[in-house]
């Protein structure tokens, strides 16, 4: 009872309560290029097949690697020089943020498709920008103890923020239209405006190996004198940028295979999360009914999903906990079948709901802390953003197909194929395990 005492309280500590409120302005973009915009989609009549191919609009979270390195080394002008590189980026990507989702609040899906795709793409952009500062400043902030609460927290302002993009947005929607509900979400980030205002700049700490890569840099810059200052100085940005830290990453033991199962651990519950919002409306439940249950009372679960999940990476190492977490939000694609058999029911779909959300609450926090375990603190931004990536990858690109399936085959069917498409990570996971050392756990 105390070590699990011991691993609650440091839930309340503030650097962790910070990443709670950064969680929650990084959670709140996605449903809005993603499930929420299915379901405006699907009310507008534009079929499965465009709706699973229209989540290629948000392609920036699977790229977002691509401009990571400037997040992390370049400053911008004004913004970096008040607040500092972390929180500079933050404030720069929330504004976008703001501005996106209200044009892409006032598109029109019916008449003008392509404008509203132009608008979830930018949206898509600037969230995946503020990603990238968020997670650098998370990993920069907390202590290695602080990880899994931290990540923990994470998860909950985040699910947190999709609830107010889901539930929130449907219930305004339903009553004031689609354009009052982008608007609202566009208010809600100044929650995050206000916790970047109010907390420090992380500490940029460098380890003897970042040391020595950086007197590369040096010996560089002192060999090439000669050079015009403006290449000189672009050559440097992009050896400190770029290359340091994929050279760092790719130093490491078997990290090829650790890229393989960050793009294929989620990759099942990203083909059940691109069909869920129109499978519930084909079985004739309401958006409010959706918003009630799905969204809100499933929250819940995932509240407590979240904080199994930390508390597993404390009392078991990281790489159980994921393996552990991974196998049972595998099993659970298998109550949407169950759902899909029963047909229309609010009581299955709160057992549906609470199941899926549970699981995914649970290997959300231990994935996020692996992720985060991985990254040199010198290069948190640029690391993560690729390793983050990956795992966007099955959210978009792999997942984009899955409208396809589901048009092809019943509901039961597509769903049952979502759990066997969880399985190729798990595999790859447990490949890792038996030729890594051991991670000790925090608490005993």
């Amino acid at each position: 009872m105390k070590t699990w005492l011991q691993a609650s309280k440091i839930y309340l500590e503030r650097r962790v309560l910070v990443i709670l409120l950064l969680g929650f302005s990084s959670g709140l973009p996605l449903l809005l290029v993603f499930q929420t915009l299915s379901a405006w989609l699907r009310e507008s009549d534009i079929s499965l097949t465009m709706i699973g191919w229209f989540s290629l609009a948000s392609t920036a979270y699977a790229l977002k690697f691509l401009w990571a390195p400037l997040v992390d080394k370049v400053p911008l002008p004004i913004l970096c020089k008040i607040f500092g590189q972390r929180r500079g980026w933050l404030i720069f990507s929330q504004g976008l943020i703001a501005l996106a989702m209200l044009g892409l609040g006032s598109a029109d899906p019916v008449n003008d498709l392509a404008t509203m795709a132009l608008w979830a793409v930018a949206l898509a952009f600037a969230s995946a920008t503020q990603d990238i500062a968020v997670d650098a400043y998370r990993i920069e902030s907390l202590d290695e103890d602080q990880l899994g609460a931290g990540s923990a927290n994470y998860v909950l302002g985040y699910r947190i923020a999709m609830l107010a993009a889901g539930a929130g947005a449907l219930f305004v929607a339903d009553i004031w239209g689609w354009f009052a509900a982008y608007a609202v979400m566009a208010a809600l980030m100044g929650v995050g405006v206000t916790t970047v205002l109010l907390s420090p700049e992380p500490e940029h700490i460098t380890n003897p190996q970042t040391q020595q890569r950086e007197q590369k840099v040096i010996a560089f810059m002192d060999r090439n004198t000669h050079l015009p200052a403006m290449l000189h100085g672009a050559m440097v940005r992009i050896y400190e940028a770029v290359i340091c830290p994929f050279a760092d990453f790719m130093s490491r033991p078997h990290w090829l295979m650790i890229l393989l199962f960050v793009a294929l651990y989620k990759y099942g519950e990203a083909l059940l999360g691109v069909m869920a919002n129109p499978f519930y409306l084909d079985l004739g439940f309401s958006k409010s009914e959706i918003a009630a249950v799905s969204k809100g009372y499933g929250l819940a679960m995932t509240l407590i999903g979240g904080y199994v999940g930390g508390v597993m990476v404390a009392r078991l190492g990281i790489m159980r906990a994921l393996l552990y977490a991974g196998i049972f939000q595998c099993l659970a694609n298998l109550a949407f079948a169950l759902q899909a058999m029963v047909g229309y029911s609010v009581p299955m779909l709160a057992v549906t709901i609470s199941i899926e959300n549970l699981t995914a609450g649970m290997a959300t926090s231990a994935f996020i802390a692996y992720l985060s375990s991985l990254c040199n603190v010198a290069y948190t931004a640029t690391q993560y953003a690729l390793l983050s990536s990956l795992m966007n990858v099955t959210r978009t690109v792999f997942a984009a197909g899955g409208g396809w399936l589901a048009e092809r085959m019943d509901w039961t069917g597509y769903f049952v194929l979502t759990t066997f498409a969880a399985v190729p990570g798990l595999i790859v996971l447990v490949w890792l395990m038996k030729r890594q050392p051991p991670q000790e756990p925090l608490l005993r």
